[in-house]
């Protein structure tokens, strides 16, 4: 099984690329375990609403293009659906059991996800209505992806 995080950006800081290795080592026990990361459409900060538009269609097709014919896709929205580390175990299991071999997260940029990738998505997943750091989000993301392999397996975990 492989399990795949897209996101747009790179990371800088030395703490978050020291987490997501410390997962990923974790995480080879259970499955293949990738980050992809895209760069990011450079922009201004005060954007009009073509150029917003135009910046997500360029990340969009950059994410469209990695993601695998066949895999299950993840996309993290703060408009998707909350749930429980529990059930993203449920989850990663039933689609384990039901043979899908790729799981694929996807972070988008600064600005969100493109429609095209909102839908080409198979669920719609939020960790919170928060905004999050990009960098950070994949750390959470990535720490509760190993939480949900070590509740799939039946072993212990800190609480």
């Amino acid at each position: 099984m492989t399990v795949e995080i897209i996101c747009v950006g790179k990371i800088k800081e030395k703490f978050f690329r020291d987490a997501l290795s410390e997962y990923e080592k974790r995480l080879s026990a259970y499955c293949r375990f990738i980050i992809t990361e895209l760069p990011d459409e450079k922009a201004p900060e005060n954007l009009s609403d073509a150029l917003k538009a135009e910046v997500l269609r360029k990340e969009g097709e950059r994410i469209l293009s990695k993601i695998k014919q066949g895999a299950y896709v993840i996309t993290l929205e703060i408009e998707g659906e909350g749930c429980s580390s529990e059930e993203l175990a449920a989850m990663i299991k039933k689609l384990t059991v039901g043979s899908k071999s790729d799981i694929v997260f996807v972070i988008g940029g600064s600005l969100g996800l493109s429609d095209a990738v909102k839908a080409r998505s198979d669920h719609a997943l939020s960790f919170s209505r928060m905004t999050f750091p990009h960098q950070l989000m994949r750390v959470i993301l990535s720490e509760q992806v190993y939480r949900a392999f070590k509740i799939n397996a039946g072993e212990p975990y800190h609480k």
